[in-house]
């Protein structure tokens, strides 16, 4: 019956084990986790819980608190899109039993469209709203995409309906969602990152670890618990000063209890928090000072610290918070010895350590353009520990995330130049590469069947001369190595033309015959404008044809085959001498012996045989998978006969133009780069490198700023690094202390001179030490010219935008701009000849040609279109000239 159908068939819903919980501890039941329908015990104790609440008694349930919250993961979001799939292909198959009915030559094969299926899969991977493009700028970056939150998508929250209440912070985030990191914009609050030490439980609901308080005393045993249990339990800050013995030192301590925050008495506190930085994400819990930042300002560091290109040479902060080694290690942007031993060999591309050897990454591609570069950190002979780090990665020094360079700062403003959060920067943080970047741009061309013929990649291009072909290859593919610059080719292709001019019978003998077409046009890949750098890598992809293999395909392809085998059989080895290794420990006996001793009767043995065996197994298949790829060829959309993917290395310098940025959300633009002796400089003669206009600090009320540079220019002086916790950093009489101790003023300002006359500056300034990150909003991917280009076909105007080529647009407000300044024949040249008044286009190019000083504009074809836009609304509108009356 309905009532049935509607509450109490498995078929319809499933209430999963994550809501029969929540039932279970709403009602205080005790049915089972697996009973995943409603029950008539249930039903009947919602109706009464109903009723007591419409008397007043019991509570309604916050929506936005994370007991009520749950994450749902990659597994259950797949396996909802895996039951979709299958409802389909099961209703496909119903229809096609009915059409078809019971005829004789009905096979499996006829009836199931297994496309249904797949598509459902491939849609949710490659357009799903949660299906993203990884964010890589920096290892950071990754490891915080990794880590994201989102309400939004499917079975979500839409941007326009969430209110506030679903974007504020709530007090059970403590610990597992951080209150800082969020975007700025439209997904405020509804995109969010996880807490540093969260995990995700069996029932998608976040977790976080506390230690256990028993009679006042701090154990070290951990316990993660849910926001929903945590409601009930008074819990201490990370903080609350602590005995040797481990017990509170004061009577009442300042504890979390039921999203209050009372002082309670030592013995009834139950739990403490792991650490103080567990109420943020990784990303803003390295930004030190935090405590002393405003909230708005720590948004923007923990963000732009995901913006920070990888430089060529980046130092690691002199004033951290002591996790970088801890998030290079995590992001997998560095190498960590899997085992112990001496290192046999190194060189720029792999590191041996025994047996083993480990291949680094050169010069790679990420999805952000920047550029992945390895670079070993251990010498021949040295002894390697399990788990240190032997090899640099993007972004990181010594084995510690490394986004930026340190800089000597002053601030000051410095002859208008720094106003508005313009930054003035020395000639010398150019001239030392401290702010270079490598960046490899990716350009792709594909060779297709066309109507006329197959496009063709060849050296051999109509109407280019031999100069412009020099770096291509005979198949007109350009080289390793080679320097490109704007309009360059980079591979050479042809397209069948179409010969309009041919008569009928002649086309139709050529449709006959199949004669290719005997002209070509020149649809080469150049380089775009504003680009230039050295070719570092080409892949050609092609599809094989059986028989028609060149010999030296056939040799290439034998060779790449041997490598292949050379690289697994090193990996199985490896394998098998860690295989001997552990049966030799668990039986006691040598290696030698453990080759060859029969070990049936010992269980342990016997399943570490069988797990080895299963990791040779699969690296076997592998191998025989990759070598059949190989043979086969590459799998190419149809109609693609070949694909050619050049990789451009590009080298950026800090110029004018670039972002700039700090930890603290101190960011801003470099206005200009002056010459060294120009800049302010100190008594002893040391240069400022950069100079930060102090305006910039009251307002925005990021006063880690100031902290930082004076604990750095303290450790610069002292020659250490500081390690500065959020929410547990330096006191101010500490760095005091520090600058004291490294012969620097107490309140960390200097009489600087003036560069340009040599005389000290009115005011002593604040000088110190600032960790400065160059962002991925690089002026030389923005700034764009155009003289001629391509136009719209409708209203005669050109296109919009740097990628189309496109023009700078006079829009209405820069129109008002010119009326106001009575500029009426500038407007009026803006307005026709200069953009779409055809006629007047051509009369002026001839009068600048004949050298004549004459304007005659005509009707812009916007106004045609809007002529011809009210005529398709009925409306007769002709545009008539008014004949002129003698005078």
């Amino acid at each position: 019956n309905l009532f049935y159908r509607l509450f109490f068939d498995p078929r319809r819903y499933d209430l999963e084990k994550a809501g029969r919980f929540i039932l279970n501890r709403k009602l205080d039941l005790d049915v089972p986790l697996d009973k995943r329908i409603l029950d008539s015990e249930t039903v009947a104790k919602v109706i009464e819980y109903l009723i007591l609440l419409k008397d007043g008694v019991g509570k309604i349930d916050d929506i936005d608190h994370l007991g009520n919250r749950r994450v749902k993961t990659i597994s259950e979001l797949v396996s909802n899109q895996v039951r979709i799939g299958l409802a389909r292909v099961e209703r496909s198959i119903r229809e096609r039993l009915t059409i078809l009915g019971e005829s004789d030559d009905l096979s499996i094969h006829h009836l199931i469209n297994f496309k249904l299926f797949s598509n459902q899969i491939h849609d949710f991977f490659a357009r799903g709203q949660l299906s993203q493009f990884m964010d890589q700028v920096n290892p950071l970056a990754e490891l915080t995409h990794k880590r994201r939150l989102s309400a939004l998508g499917p079975g979500g929250l839409s941007r326009e309906r969430a209110g506030f209440e679903v974007r504020d912070i709530h007090y059970s985030h403590y610990g597992r969602v951080c209150p800082i990191e969020t975007p700025e914009g439209p997904n405020i609050g509804l995109i969010t990152s996880l807490a540093n030490y969260a995990k995700v439980n069996e029932l998608g609901l976040l977790e976080t670890p506390y230690r256990k308080v028993e009679n006042s005393r701090v154990t070290h045993k951990i316990e993660y618990l849910t926001a929903d249990i945590e409601e009930e339990k008074v819990i201490a800050q990370a903080n609350a000063p602590i005995d040797d013995d481990n017990k509170f030192q004061q009577s009442e301590i300042l504890c979390r209890f039921k999203g209050n925050f009372p002082k309670i008495e030592a013995k009834k506190v139950e739990f403490m928090d792991v650490s103080p930085k567990q109420l943020v994400s990784t990303a803003t819990s390295l930004i030190p000072f935090l405590e002393h930042d405003d909230a708005n300002r720590a948004l923007m560091g923990s963000n732009m610290q995901r913006q920070a290109v990888p430089l060529i040479f980046p130092d690691s902060p002199i004033v951290g918070t002591m996790i970088e080694e801890k998030v290079a290690r995590d992001s997998g942007a560095v190498i960590v010895a899997e085992q112990s031993g001496r290192v046999t060999a190194v060189d720029g591309a792999s590191i041996t350590i025994g047996k083993r050897t480990y291949h680094l990454n050169k010069f790679t591609r990420t999805n952000a353009d920047t550029c992945v570069n390895q670079r070993p950190l251990v010498k021949p002979r040295e002894h390697v520990e399990q788990g240190q780090i032997i090899a640099d990665g993007m972004s990181t020094r010594g084995g510690e995330l490394a986004l930026g360079r340190n800089l000597l700062v002053a601030f000051l403003p410095w002859r208008g130049y720094n106003f508005e959060d313009a930054i003035l920067i020395s000639e010398n943080v150019v001239r030392e590469d401290a702010f270079t970047s490598i960046h490899i741009k990716k350009f792709e061309i594909e060779a297709t069947e066309t109507r006329l013929g197959n496009e063709e990649i060849t050296r051999d291009i109509p109407n280019i001369n031999e100069e412009a072909l020099s770096n291509l290859d005979e198949n007109g593919i350009i080289r390793l190595g080679a320097w490109v610059g704007p309009g360059d080719i980079l591979v050479g292709k042809v397209t069948p033309k179409t010969e309009s001019e041919l008569s009928p019978e002649e086309r139709l003998l050529r449709a006959i015959f199949g004669e290719k077409a005997e002209d070509v046009r020149d649809t080469s890949l150049a380089t775009p404008p504003g680009t230039e750098g050295v070719v570092v890598d080409v892949h050609v992809f092609s599809r094989r044809e059986r028989g028609r293999k060149s010999k030296e395909e056939k040799g290439k392809e034998l060779a790449k085959i041997k490598e292949l085998k050379a690289y697994y059989k090193e990996e199985i080895g490896y394998v098998q001498k860690e295989r001997i290794a552990r049966l030799a420990e668990i039986l006691n006996v040598s290696k030698e012996k453990a080759q060859n001793i029969d070990f049936s009767d010992n269980e342990d043995a016997k399943r570490i045989d069988d797990s080895y065996n299963e990791q040779i197994k699969a690296l076997l298949a592998q191998q025989q998978r990759e070598i059949e790829n190989m043979r086969r060829g590459d799998e190419l959309p149809s109609g693609v006969l070949k694909r050619i993917v050049v990789y451009v290395a590009t080298k950026h310098r800090l110029q004018e133009g670039d972002k700039l940025a700090g930890r603290h959300g101190n960011k801003g633009v470099v206005a200009r780069i002056l010459p060294v002796e120009d800049m302010p400089y100190l008594p002893g003669g040391s240069v400022v490198d950069i100079v930060l206009n102090p305006l910039g600090v009251p307002s925005r009320m990021n006063i880690g700023q100031i902290l930082e540079t004076h604990l750095g220019w303290a450790a610069q002086v002292l020659g250490y690094k500081v390690g500065s916790p959020v929410f547990d950093g330096a006191k101010e009489s500490e760095i005091r202390d520090m600058l004291k101790q490294a012969n620097l003023p107490e309140d960390g300002k200097i009489s600087l001179h003036d560069g340009y006359t040599g005389e000290l500056f009115g005011q002593k300034i604040c000088v110190g030490q600032i960790y400065m990150m160059k962002l991925i909003h690089l002026v030389e991917e923005k700034i764009h010219a155009r003289s001629i280009g391509p136009y719209s076909l409708v209203t005669q105007q050109p296109l919009g935008g740097k990628a189309q080529f496109g023009g700078q647009r006079v829009g209405e407000m820069e129109v008002w701009a010119l009326e106001a300044y009575g500029a009426a024949y500038c407007l009026q040249e803006m307005l026709t000849v200069k953009s779409d008044d055809v006629s007047g286009r051509t009369r002026i190019y001839e009068a600048i040609v004949k050298g004549e000083q004459r304007l005659s504009s005509g009707i812009p074809e916007s106004f045609h279109v809007l002529v011809k836009e009210l005529q398709g609304l009925c409306l007769d509108v002709k545009t008539e000239k008014t004949k002129e009356k003698n005078k």
